[in-house]
């Protein structure tokens, strides 16, 4: 399992942060992708969705100020995240998604994510 996510670090409440993440091609290949997030001892949540043909889906707690992206030629997933506000501090990973943004079983294997701080 290869996925390396980054771009993430300190930012202030109303800021942005672009995360990118690379993905194996054997992962990335026609599955759809997402953008996961966890916050210590809560559950991880996926918050992105986005298939091959570039169809997205978006939480509740995202939508509207998140956008997900995807090169499939590049194998990378982008999270360009803006307004962001202290409850969007978490530890951000990509990977694939089997299911949907409410109801999707977690995947066996995960690579390193990205800690994102919102804080003043």
């Amino acid at each position: 399992v290869q996925l390396q996510a980054c771009g993430g670090g300190l930012v202030q409440p109303g800021g942005s942060l672009r995360l990118s993440c690379a993905a194996s091609r054997g992962i990335f290949s026609s599955n759809v992708m997402g953008w996961y997030r966890q916050v210590p001892g809560k559950q991880r949540e996926l918050v992105a969705t986005i298939t091959s043909r570039g169809n997205i889906d978006y939480a509740d707690s995202v939508k509207g100020r998140f956008t997900i992206s995807r090169d499939n030629a590049k194998n990378t997933v982008n999270l360009q995240m803006n307004s962001l506000n202290p409850e969007d501090t978490a530890v951000y990973y990509c990977n694939l998604v089997v299911g949907r943004i409410t109801s999707y079983i977690t995947p066996r294997h995960w690579g390193q994510g990205t800690q994102v701080t919102v804080s003043s």
